[in-house]
């Protein structure tokens, strides 16, 4: 095809329903290296983007080779609202929500599922799946009105969307599970341990848990904090839980 026809793929394939659009280099290498449907790539300069994967994700390589585009990079910079610095964007499917639900309700699990109730923040939503990622917790869970898989928020996950069932629900439907609740009344976070299967669930930015969260709650865990700080950074509280629960299992992989 030549570049015409190509913009006009991507841009019929950007309106398809479940479509994630994909923005660097290492959000493609995530979603590719953990099964992701990648559907197109284009990049500013083809060569360079196989020097990166060559030196970054040979794992990667083989298919980027097969899938990527180049095109002129003015023309990518009216695909996306802004073009990561690595001049590399695509589209991928979004695993539909039965096949994250599935993983989300396995039994028995072996690794938390982290609940954020409301999210606010794009980039803190990012960042928790990056963490959620990382430490290899089975999903994460948000509610409210925030897309877990909007643009943003895959940006600022690098693309770890595809590691980890990430999926909006609605209370009162949870995954099922003993539910730890971080806020500030409840008790030192060093006297409980969290079990494999635990709901770590944090609040919103703002307003910490609802009442209603609250009142479901198995266990309410606070992390100590200096008198007058009012409260943690989302992803940072998200991250100290997940340590929390590492903490306590065997030295090797999370799961």
């Amino acid at each position: 095809m030549n570049d015409d026809q190509w913009v006009r793929a991507w841009r019929a394939g950007s309106q398809e329903p479940g479509t994630v659009l994909l923005d660097g280099f290492h959000a493609l290498k995530h979603a590719l290296r953990f099964g992701g449907d990648v559907r197109q790539v284009l990049t500013a300069d083809r060569a360079v983007l196989l020097a990166l994967a060559a030196e970054l994700a040979e794992d990667v390589g083989p298919a980027l080779d097969r899938l990527a585009v180049e095109l002129p990079e003015a023309v990518l910079r009216e695909l996306v609202p802004r073009l990561h610095p690595t001049g590399v964007i695509a589209l991928a499917a979004r695993p539909t929500a039965a096949a994250n639900l599935a993983a989300l309700a396995r039994r028995p699990r072996t690794a938390p599922v982290v609940l954020l109730e409301n999210p606010r923040n794009l980039g803190n939503v990012g960042a928790v799946i990056r963490l959620a990622a990382g430490f290899g917790a089975t999903g994460v869970v948000t509610t409210g009105a925030l897309d877990p898989w909007h643009p943003t928020v895959v940006r600022g996950s690098a693309g770890l969307h595809f590691a980890t069932a990430v999926e909006r629900l609605e209370l009162p439907e949870l995954p099922a599970g003993p539910l730890y609740v971080l806020d500030p009344e409840g008790a030192d976070i060093r006297t409980t341990a969290f079990p494999d299967d635990a709901l770590l669930a944090f609040g919103t930015e703002r307003h910490g848990v609802s009442d209603e969260l609250r009142a479901r709650a198995d266990h309410l865990v606070a992390v100590p904090m200096q008198p007058g700080v009012s409260s943690f950074n989302l992803a940072t509280s998200v991250a100290m839980g997940l340590f929390h629960w590492m903490s306590g299992r065997p030295p090797g992989p999370p799961r």
